[in-house]
């Protein structure tokens, strides 16, 4: 590592999280003095929107302050659909509104975002490979990384890929890393007109319906257009069509009943996942893991673009400043994400709490309480946005003015 030879580091992966991590390579090799050869290894082509990302696109704090602070670049207003203000729960035909206190989040397409960042990554010295990696070979001092389009060696190779089941199958062969458990989404979108977009206005509507495999489901306002998802283990399109026929998801799908105004792009579906558990072995000799494909996402919510800037940061940190060892990026890299992996089993908890209150009908009771202990509505916003710890979601709901509250609401 203290050879006057460029450190090579490959990146499989361009997305958020890998960008991230070769905007903080360049910047820190920068302020060291040290010479850094950073290689983004991307299949797809983001430019021209030729692809459909799965993700919401729901950009929240600490997000901009990531951007700006941590890598240098600008925030990109310009991509910017639509203002998040706060969250509307429905459970059964019971709702509540939770407005936010604090910044509120950015909407926008998550493959615009994306090229976004790969521009700026190119920009400051990041050499861009389009081709999909194939296998990798771990020698003493350097790592082969075989593409369709060659080979590249690195001391280093970052991945980066997501949920990709072709690279983390790749690592899976080659390294310790298992993958995290997923989650299934289906996603499409709906355009209702400019009227029906005023008429929505700039809440998320969030739901947890009595269903044995939606564990949650969202409409996101999104500029000209609502983009709407489920979650599940095993949810299917099938669900999706069930889902939007229901009386709580019509009533807030402007001029949905109306025949003839839809896009001829609407309800098309699309099938993605994202981590509800931690991957295991994710960082060894020579390798690192970032935000999705890690398991490092904020529990039971995600933020997964936020998580991957955040854990691209902190891998490039631990390379530059601890080295490329398993040893060095336990020391480092490891103990950076503790604030999500301590969080990750509470988490784990809320979601058990959340789909057995939501199937056996009883949240509405936790909805109706909300309406009037303070601090049980501000935990309820703090778990659906992801702007919370768990760990003080859980404290907040167990303590027992809250359960008192509940009491209260449940009693005739």
């Amino acid at each position: 590592m203290d050879s006057i030879d460029p450190l090579r580091v490959a990146i499989v992966g361009a997305g958020p999280g890998g960008c991230a991590c070769a905007l903080a390579l360049l910047a820190g090799a920068a302020q060291r003095g040290r010479q850094v050869e950073v290689h983004l290894i991307e299949g797809k082509q983001f430019a021209g929107e030729q692809h459909h990302n799965q993700c919401a696109g729901v950009l929240s704090p600490p997000l901009p302050e990531l951007l700006t602070h941590e890598l240098g670049i600008p925030f990109p207003d310009h991509l910017v659909r639509g203002k998040v203000d706060g969250y509307v729960l429905h459970v059964d035909s019971e709702r509540l509104t939770l407005p936010s206190e604090s910044e509120p989040s950015r909407t926008l397409r998550r493959v615009q975002f994306d090229a976004y960042m790969l521009n700026q990554a190119m920009r400051r010295g990041a050499q861009v490979l389009h081709a999909r990696a194939s296998d990798l070979e771990f020698h003493n001092n350097h790592v082969a990384l075989y593409t369709e389009a060659g080979t590249l060696e690195a001391e280093v190779v970052v991945g980066a890929f997501g949920m990709d089941e072709g690279s983390a199958a790749m690592f899976a062969r080659n390294t310790p890393y298992r993958p995290p458990k997923a989650l299934a989404s289906v996603v499409t979108k709906y355009h209702p007109g400019e009227e029906g977009m005023r008429a929505f206005g700039s809440h998320i509507h969030a739901f947890l319906p009595r269903h044995r495999h939606i564990e949650f489901a969202a409409v996101t306002p999104k500029g000209n257009h609502l983009t709407i998802n489920i979650a599940g283990q095993e949810v299917t399109a099938e669900m999706m069509e069930e889902f939007l026929q229901r009386p709580e998801v019509q009533q807030v799908l402007p001029n949905f009943d109306l025949a003839g105004r839809f896009d001829p792009n609407d309800l098309r579906f699309f099938k993605g996942r994202f981590p509800r558990s931690l991957a295991r072995g994710y960082f060894g000799e020579r390798y690192v893991i970032l935000g999705d494909a890690a398991g490092l996402v904020r529990a039971f919510k995600g933020k997964g673009v936020t998580a991957a800037v955040q854990t691209g940061i902190r891998a490039a940190q631990a390379i530059l400043q601890a080295g490329v060892t398993k040893a060095a990026f336990a020391a480092s890299y490891g103990r950076a994400n503790e604030d999500i992996r301590r969080d990750l089993p509470y988490g784990r908890l809320a979601r058990m709490l959340v789909i057995h209150l939501a199937r056996w009908g009883l949240f509405p009771v936790v909805l109706r309480a909300a309406e009037r202990h303070n601090a049980l509505r501000q935990a309820l916003f703090g778990a659906v946005s992801g702007e919370s710890a768990y760990r003080e979601v859980l404290r907040t709901a167990f303590s027992p003015p809250t359960l008192w509250a509940v009491l209260r609401a449940w009693l005739p």
